[in-house]
């Protein structure tokens, strides 16, 4: 499995991947930073770095960096997918020194199965999302190290997904 960055031909199968529509997910490759994962095995002859290639994203995430934080604003995919795809902003947080957050629907078990796996710790409640409880999870990875981040470990966010 390799990831490569997102282009706006991927907005469809984001969507798909994330149950949100077309437009939302294309406006995120425009406005954030937006990584896929394709299987390999899907990838054929095509470069892990061309936002062009044809193959199946099996997993996308996305993520903002602000002054105090990456934020991961959607992830979707399949279980290894997502694991290797939240590393993505926590390798980049390391690299600017920053924490990374991500906040999932409290009853979303699964993502915060994925979140919890990409070694994020729960640091208390999150926003309300169309009346749903969030849980905010956090990573500093100048703590836990860059093993973990290299062993497909990072963040995860529901705030964009639906």
């Amino acid at each position: 499995m390799y990831v490569r960055d997102a282009g706006e031909a991927d907005a469809e199968a984001g969507a798909a991947l994330a149950s949100r529509p077309v437009d939302a997910v294309r406006d995120a490759v425009h406005e954030r930073s937006v990584r896929v994962a394709v299987h390999e095995a899907d990838a054929g002859e095509a470069l892990p770095d061309d936002p062009g290639d044809p193959a199946e994203p099996a997993g996308y995430v996305a993520f903002d960096a602000r002054p105090d934080a990456v934020h991961v604003t959607g992830f979707a995919g399949d279980p290894d997918a997502v694991e290797r795809l939240l590393a993505e902003p926590i390798r980049f947080a390391e690299r600017e020194g920053m924490v990374v957050e991500v906040v999932v629907e409290e009853t979303a078990n699964g993502r915060r199965e994925a979140v919890e796996r990409a070694g994020f710790t729960a640091v208390g409640s999150g926003p309300r999302f169309e009346r749903t409880p969030t849980v905010r999870y956090r990573i500093d990875p100048a703590t836990t190290g860059e093993a973990e981040a290299e062993d497909g470990r990072g963040e995860c966010d529901g705030s964009d997904d639906g």
